[in-house]
């Protein structure tokens, strides 16, 4: 599928969407759904950010891009918006005037937002699952970013020394990565007794002195990837081997049941089976088990009351935990069974056969 095929099938699901609500407009203004619609353009400053600096306004027969004089030219010439056939319906920076900009498109019309915003209704939820279903343009972009983030956070522990902090670690991971330009949206990472002790462990000035583990979100033209790796310096111990591999093997059982027409919530059963089987009936009560990922770290997080099925070529991320260990990689959802977008490419390998699928799984790494 071409970009311009790309842009054609988003453009159609939007619009059935908005004859489905009967909205005479649908208002974007948050950065993932920004990038998706724009097959990987970006609307934010800050990297952080969930709101843009423009918005994109798509009503019946028409498209619009709002945003102040400070960014239309951006709009315009890098993010090459016109060319997708978007008008660019700017107004002076201090006049605040994105309401009226947008009052004056769509009138009296209703309006749908992914983001609350004056007079309209608020439906992200439902325009999130527009995006699920990525196409093969997006299928290659994040096969790219996959591979690509798992070299760089691998290449980033293979340098790693002991006596280092985890902040200089990540650090490097950092620049790294920000050579391509990916962006480093969430960071973690632990050294030592720090792995056991929380789940979520922001990066400290810890210095490393066994153990070390990293964990990040990356993100390029708006689609997201997670992944995790350990490295251990000296003889990994047989316990924490033994605790590792078994985590990993309960990670493979929620990829083999990611499944397209599959309810998330079944995924989520099978996968507490595996805890259950290896002999960690309550470890999952700790921690978020994840969830489907694209254009945000979790789409949703999945539970017991989540209503979604699992789509054909919907990205997924799950990270089972056992206390001292993770396993976190990011998997394609396919007629054909999980495939790997990030994957093992620097790292030692570990081969697990699951219900039937195999998968080739990262080690921990040992110096």
């Amino acid at each position: 599928m071409t970009n311009r095929e790309e842009i054609q099938e988003k453009e159609r699901r939007v619009r059935e969407f908005m004859l489905s609500r009967g909205l005479d407009a649908l208002l974007l203004r948050r950065q993932g759904n920004f990038s998706w619609m724009t097959g990987g353009g970006l609307n934010l400053v800050g990297i952080t950010t969930e709101l843009g600096v423009a918005a994109l306004l798509i009503t019946r027969t028409s498209k619009f891009v709002v945003c102040s004089n400070i960014e239309a030219p951006r709009m315009a010439r890098e993010e090459n918006l016109e060319a997708q056939g978007y008008t660019i319906a700017s107004f002076p920076w201090h006049e605040e005037a994105e309401r009226t900009t947008i009052q004056r498109i769509v009138g009296k019309g209703k309006v749908g937002s992914d983001a609350p915003f004056a007079d309209a209704e608020v439906c992200a939820e439902d325009i999130a699952r527009l995006r699920y279903a990525l196409t093969p343009a997006e299928v290659e972009r994040f096969r790219w970013l996959g591979e690509r983030a798992s070299a760089g956070l691998e290449r980033t522990l293979i340098a790693t020394r002991p006596g280092e902090t985890e902040a200089e670690v990540v650090a490097r991971l950092c620049g790294d990565l920000w050579k391509d330009r990916i962006d480093p949206i969430t960071l973690m990472s632990a050294a030592d007794e720090r792995v056991a002790s929380y789940r979520h462990p922001i990066p400290t000035e810890r210095r490393i002195e066994r153990f070390l583990m990293v964990s990040v979100n990356a993100r390029k033209w708006g689609l997201i990837v997670s992944l995790t790796r350990f490295v251990h310096f000296g003889r990994v111990p047989e316990e924490l081997q033994q605790r590792y591999r078994d985590n990993v093997r309960i990670d493979c059982a929620f990829m083999a049941a990611t499944q397209p027409g599959v309810p998330a919530r079944e995924v989520l059963m099978r996968g507490m089976e595996a805890y259950r089987s290896a002999g960690y009936p309550d470890e999952w009560k700790l921690h978020h088990q994840g969830g489907a990922i694209g254009y945000t770290g979790r789409d949703y997080r999945t539970s017991f009351e989540t209503p979604d099925v699992v789509h054909a070529n919907q990205g997924f991320t799950w990270n089972p935990s056992l206390t001292g260990t993770k396993s976190e990689d990011t998997i394609l959802a396919t007629a054909d069974g999980p495939q790997p977008v990030t994957l093992p490419v620097l790292f030692p390998r570990m081969q697990l056969e699951v219900d039937g699928a195999v998968f080739e799984r990262p080690a921990i790494l040992e110096k």
